[in-house]
């Protein structure tokens, strides 16, 4: 495992972070072997958010790792402040209570990384800087940014910040992977993948800022199992959302150079997606949510696999030559 560093976290952060979507309460055997098995592999790092599972993933993720005796250990992303289907809450009053909520699943009094699940552009950032200062001043949260925040936004943030004299966003999670995303998935998704983010990229880029990225894998394209000719039989949600988000030409030829080189190299599909994310020139932290220690090990085997710019390119469809 390859693990990076990131201000007011005093423990190493592994570049692959597990995500926790897969567990629950009602599958504790399951859930727990898949926790052990990623920490056993050097994952050290979880991401979790106040809405998955309506509160159930961050309950059985705090009852193993108390049980295990891991808090000091462990690095948690924690996510607040989603839209529901009533209102948008990026609001003081509903990050102060996702973050209290949280910090009682967990059954712990702080959160390592705490990032803004979405952001409503129509308010002012003044008092969502003001708040996460608050709780970051309380010792509640160690880090924070914005997930699904324009480049454009933190910036604002980050100027409202050191004007007032107060810490800005240290960290980002916006989506990124080879493949571009021809609609978001859920509303008020921000990506930086494909032609038309060059700029957010070359932001994150100058500014150093670690990105927590979710979907590196483009949601399952990258799986192998999606085809020209087979789209029609995807029915199940997440199939379905990646048949929108990600299956089209482009992308496609994109997959056909990435089976060429996976070829040449000896590594999988997925292999070569992840080796294409975690050897771009930014500080990447690729959210992951594997179902099993196994594929948590094979996505860990790439991070070893560092692509030449040249081939970086060709990947992506911007030169021919490979």
């Amino acid at each position: 495992m390859q693990y990076g560093t990131i201000p007011g976290i005093n423990k190493p952060i592994s570049r692959l972070v597990q995500g926790t979507i897969p567990i629950g309460s009602s599958k504790l055997d399951y859930s727990f072997k898949l926790l052990d098995d990623v920490y056993a592999l050097g994952g050290n790092t979880f991401d979790t958010a106040h809405t998955y599972g309506s509160g159930d993933n961050e309950r059985t993720f705090g009852q193993w790792m108390n049980d295990r005796g891991l808090r000091d250990k462990i690095v948690i992303l924690g996510k607040g402040a989603h839209h529901s289907i009533d209102r948008q809450r990026v609001t003081p009053h509903d990050i102060t209570s996702d973050i209290f909520d949280s910090l009682a699943r967990f059954k712990t009094d702080y959160i390592d990384v705490y990032v803004l699940h979405r952001d409503n552009p129509a308010v002012p950032v003044g008092p969502i800087v003001e708040v996460l200062n608050e709780h970051f001043k309380a010792g509640r949260i160690h880090a924070f940014g914005g997930s699904n925040w324009s480049h454009a936004r933190i910036q604002e943030a980050n100027a409202y910040a050191k004007e007032h004299g107060l810490q800005g966003f240290t960290v980002s999670s916006p989506n990124y992977s080879l493949a571009e995303q021809y609609q978001p998935p859920w509303p008020n998704c921000i990506t930086i993948s494909g032609p038309k983010n060059v700029d957010a990229r070359a932001y994150y880029e100058q500014a150093h800022m670690p990105l927590f990225t979710w979907s590196s894998l483009a949601g399952g394209f990258f799986s192998g199992r999606f085809t020209r000719d087979n789209l029609d039989t995807f029915t199940e949600y997440f199939d379905a959302l990646c048949v929108t988000s990600y299956c089209g030409e482009s992308n496609f030829q994109r997959l056909d150079r990435v089976k060429q080189l996976g070829s040449e190299l000896g590594l999988s599909i997925p292999q070569v997606a992840m080796a294409y994310v975690m050897s771009q020139p930014l500080d990447i932290y690729a959210l992951v949510g594997c179902a099993s220690g196994e594929e948590y090990a094979a996505n860990a085997a790439a991070l070893d696999h560092k692509l030449s710019p040249e081939t970086l390119a060709w990947l992506d469809l911007r030169s021919d030559v490979h």
